[in-house]
């Protein structure tokens, strides 16, 4: 079953149980997954659902972020509790020390030697990561391989 197909399921059960918050975050990744299919008049696979659950993720922490230096604790629950149902449909991510590893082993088999090659590292390692790892810590790990 692909990831399209079990989100699809997950609306159904979570309507069957009358799961309003669970069932109102799963319509709101449905409904970024079609426009997605809209405007670029493709069939989404696994790997282009992750990207927009993640991105769906960034947004639902920058939200946690804001809402808690403006003192809506309300807010940022309702956003943490969509951003745990979203998080359920990213496979599962790699610790910070193999993280390092995939990028050391990148650095070394693309012959990057410094800072300046930052943009092809990122790019290989963004092609081979997708999805496993938060790109925060990817980028990190890259900066400190280029620059020891």
């Amino acid at each position: 079953m692909s990831l399209k197909e079990q989100i699809t399921e997950d609306m159904k059960t979570a309507m069957r149980a009358k799961d309003t918050e669970r069932l109102g975050t799963i319509r709101l990744l449905t409904a970024a997954m079609k426009q997605k299919e809209v405007d670029e008049r493709v069939e989404l696979d696994d790997a282009m659902v992750v990207a927009i659950v993640d991105k769906l993720i960034k947004q639902r922490k920058d939200s946690i972020e804001a809402f808690t230096k403006a003192d809506r604790m309300d807010l940022a629950d309702k956003e943490s509790a969509e951003m745990k149902v979203l998080q359920a449909y990213l496979p599962a991510r790699l610790s910070a020390e193999e993280v390092a590893a995939e990028v050391k082993a990148i650095v070394t088999g693309l012959g990057a030697t410094g800072p300046g090659d930052m943009g092809k590292v990122m790019g290989a390692v963004k092609a081979k990561l997708a999805g496993k790892a938060d790109m925060g810590q990817v980028s990190a790990a890259v900066k400190a391989a280029l620059a020891g």
